[in-house]
């Protein structure tokens, strides 16, 4: 696993509780490439450290457009359908 050094000086000027900072910044750093497309939606949410429920919620109070293709939205439908 790769690691990133934060100069403290940022985390401490964020402007969120200090004992939140560090999470909120990689949920941050996750969100950002999905939102750019340089990521699906499983690595940006490992890289941001939460889970797929957690990563959706996020999406929609960021009011990120998730990315769905007509496969995904297929699959989909075939398992509402009982086909899966």
């Amino acid at each position: 696993m790769a690691t990133m050094a934060i100069p403290s000086g940022v985390l401490s000027s964020m402007k969120i509780p200090k004992k939140r900072a560090g999470a909120s910044f990689k949920a941050r750093v996750g969100f950002a490439p999905y939102q750019r497309g340089m990521l699906a939606l499983g690595p940006a949410r490992r890289l941001a450290g939460i889970s797929k429920r957690e990563f959706l919620e996020g999406l929609g109070k960021r009011k990120i457009e998730r990315h769905y293709t007509i496969e995904e939205f297929e699959e989909d439908l075939a398992f509402a359908r009982g086909g899966l």
